[in-house]
């Protein structure tokens, strides 16, 4: 089965060929894992810097989503094709359903993914934003099996429950926004850690997802940032440091439905 890189690059907003050689860095500093989307319109960007890290297409891990209102069959066929088009990729090694909104109809949606899979355009499925309930249906009418899923999951957003079924049902969890848009540097507890470890608060979160198993796709476009986020996934947190970030009763979602 398929596994996803423990940490990749979030391309949301990395919208210009400038900005995207932060994916070529990425990939030249050692990033095997690159997130985009259609609805975020920077494939084609995404692409080239791909192709200009020089890094073999099968030691990336690429990943893209196929957004809400290209949900219908046909529509999941077409776009999907569309976006190998613009990623001057093959295949892709995991396609999202990106919210299970608008044209999501799940036995013909995932009958969709099942054959891109079958046409070898799609190494494995991914969802993104489901529940729980909707992860339930996805597993039951998936033939393929379901390698991951993505939602957002940071300090100030925790959702155990999806955590226990990913490992009751042997999927990944990834989370996006594992940095709470900044926001984690001015959580008490986050901040707690980062100073007994000498560490910023940004990695302790990072740090506190990996030690969940859960995958992380920070976005960054500095060299700094972008070394700082791949190497924060090896700091050890005790059992005390995760249990203070567990206990956070802030909650903050920044993308809601």
């Amino acid at each position: 089965m398929t596994r996803v890189p423990h940490v990749g690059l979030g391309t949301m907003g990395l919208d210009t060929p400038a900005e995207a050689t932060a994916v070529t860095t990425a990939l030249e500093m050692g990033y095997r894992h690159v997130d985009t989307a259609q609805i975020y319109e920077n494939e084609a960007v995404v692409g080239d810097a791909i192709e200009a890290a020089e890094t073999p297409r099968d030691d990336v891990f690429l990943a893209t989503k196929v957004w809400a209102d290209s949900l219908a069959p046909d529509d999941v066929l077409r776009t999907t094709r569309e976006s190998l088009d613009r990623l001057g990729t093959d295949y892709v090694d995991l396609l999202y359903v990106h919210r299970p909104i608008e044209t999501y109809d799940p036995p013909e949606t995932l009958a969709a993914f099942d054959e891109l899979v079958d046409d070898g355009l799609v190494r494995a499925v991914g969802v993104s934003n489901f529940t729980v309930a909707e992860l339930d249906e996805a597993l039951d009418l998936l033939d393929a099996p379901l390698v991951a899923h993505q939602t957002e999951y940071h300090p100030l957003f925790q959702r155990p429950e999806l955590l226990e079924h990913a490992e009751e049902h042997g999927y990944s969890v990834v989370a996006y926004s594992p940095l709470a848009g900044g926001q984690v540097r001015d959580v008490a507890e986050v901040v707690s850690v980062a100073e007994k470890h000498d560490v910023t608060p940004e990695s302790v979160s990072l740090a506190w997802l990996a030690a969940k198993g859960v995958c992380v796709i920070p976005k960054a476009s500095s060299e700094r940032h972008l070394r700082a986020n791949l190497e924060a996934v090896d700091i050890d947190l005790d059992a005390e440091d995760i249990a203070a970030i567990d206990a956070v009763e802030r909650e903050v979602e920044l993308y809601p439905e």
